[in-house]
C-alpha cells in the first residue's frame, strides 16, 4: 500500500490542465453511469457546526478504483491556528478490495475542489463570449487561495483583474509578482461582488450576506454554498448543480431556493449535461449562472488516482506492508 503524506503530495507539484482533465473525465464516468456513489452521510456530535462527512464512490474507466474521502470541517478550529478541514483518502482494489494507496492530506480535497470549478469555468467561456475576466473571490482561506491558483494557471491570460475580499483580510504576500499587479484586496464583499463577472465564493459564513441579484451574464461559483440570501436568485434560469440529492440539503443555498422559492430538480442543470450535452446553450447569452457544487466523492476518487499514478511515476511516498 502506498502512503502519501502532505509533504509528499506538495513535492509531485500542481499541473492544473492535468487535473481539470481528471475531473472532466470522471464527468463522463457519471454521465455513462459507470460509477457508485451513496449518499454521503454527515457525522455531527456535540457542537453542530462541526461535521466528519463519509464520502465513499467507486469510479470506473481508466480510473477503476473504489475508495472513500473522510472529511472534517471543524469552523472554529481556525480561532486555534488549525486547518478548519483534515481529510484522509484511502483507494481500494477495484478486483480484491485490498487498500492501495492512503493520502493523508487535505491537499487533494482543495484541489479536487477547483478542478471542478476550473472545469466549469472552461465550459461556460467556450459557451459565450468573455473576453476579460474580472474574477472575484469572496473568502481567503486554503480554497480561495487554490481557486485564485488555478484560474491563473489555467486562464490567466483572460484575466483582468482579480478582487479579492476576506473578513479577517487577506494577507497577498505569497502570490507570484506577475500576477501581483492584477490583484487587489477589497474593503467589502460589495466591492468584489460588484466588480466581477466571474465570482467564487469560498467562506465559511454563518449567515447569508449576498442580497444583491448578480449582473448579466455574471458566473457565481458557489462553492461554499450558503452565501446568496434567496432573494438574490430568485431570478435566476440558469442553475447547475452537481447532483441535485446532494446538494438539495443540509442548509445550502439550493435548499433554500427549494424550500422559499419553490426550485425543483427540473429547474436545474447538472455538470454532467453542461459537459456532455452542451446545455448551457439552452440559455441567453446574457443570463447569469449558478454552479452549486456539493463535492462529488467520484472526482476525490479521480484525483486520488491521478495523484498516486504520478506518485508511482516518480517514486515519491512510502510502500507500506
Amino acid at each position: 500500500m502506498l502512503y502519501l503524506n502532505d509533504q509528499d503530495l506538495r513535492a509531485l507539484g500542481l499541473n492544473w490542465a492535468a487535473l481539470a482533465e481528471s475531473a472532466e473525465a470522471a464527468v463522463h464516468l457519471i454521465h455513462a453511469g459507470d460509477y457508485v456513489q451513496p449518499v454521503k452521510p454527515y457525522l455531527r456530535y456535540k457542537n453542530p457546526r462541526n461535521r466528519i462527512i463519509a464520502m465513499p464512490a467507486y469510479a470506473g474507466g481508466n480510473v477503476n478504483t473504489a475508495g472513500i474521502k473522510w472529511i472534517s470541517s471543524f469552523p472554529d478550529n481556525i480561532r486555534s491556528g488549525l486547518p478548519r478541514a483534515h481529510s484522509i483518502i484511502v483507494l481500494n482494489d477495484q478486483g480484491t478490495g485490498q487498500p492501495s494507496a492512503i493520502l493523508n492530506s487535505p491537499l487533494p480535497s482543495i484541489v479536487r475542489t477547483a478542478s471542478v470549478s476550473g472545469l466549469m469555468i472552461r465550459h461556460v467561456l467556450q459557451s459565450r463570449s468573455m473576453d476579460q475576466i474580472q474574477l472575484g473571490i469572496i473568502g481567503w482561506g486554503p480554497i480561495g487561495q487554490y481557486h485564485c491558483q488555478m484560474a491563473m494557471a489555467l486562464f490567466g491570460d483572460r484575466i483582468e483583474r482579480v478582487r479579492i475580499y476576506d473578513i479577517r483580510g487577506a494577507d497577498l504576500s505569497g502570490i507570484p509578482s506577475p500576477y501581483m499587479e492584477r490583484m487587489e484586496v477589497a474593503e467589502t464583499w460589495a466591492d468584489v461582488y460588484l466588480h466581477s463577472n466571474i465570482l467564487i465564493t469560498c467562506t465559511v459564513s454563518d449567515h447569508r450576506y449576498i442580497d444583491i441579484p448578480p449582473a448579466k451574464g455574471m458566473l457565481l461559483l458557489n462553492v461554499s454554498l450558503r452565501d446568496y440570501k434567496p432573494e438574490a436568485l430568485a431570478s435566476l434560469k440558469a442553475i447547475i448543480v452537481d447532483d441535485w440529492e446532494e446538494v438539495c440539503r443540509e442548509n445550502t443555498d439550493i435548499e433554500q431556493l427549494h424550500l422559499e422559492q419553490g426550485l425543483t430538480r427540473s429547474g436545474t442543470q447538472t455538470l454532467a449535461d453542461v459537459v456532455c450535452r452542451r446545455s448551457l446553450s439552452t440559455f441567453a447569452a446574457d443570463d447569469p449562472i449558478l454552479f452549486c457544487p456539493m463535492g462529488m466523492a467520484v472526482f476525490d476518487i479521480a484525483v486520488a488516482v491521478h495523484y498516486v499514478k504520478k506518485a508511482r511515476e516518480m517514486g515519491i511516498g512510502t510502500e507500506l506492508a
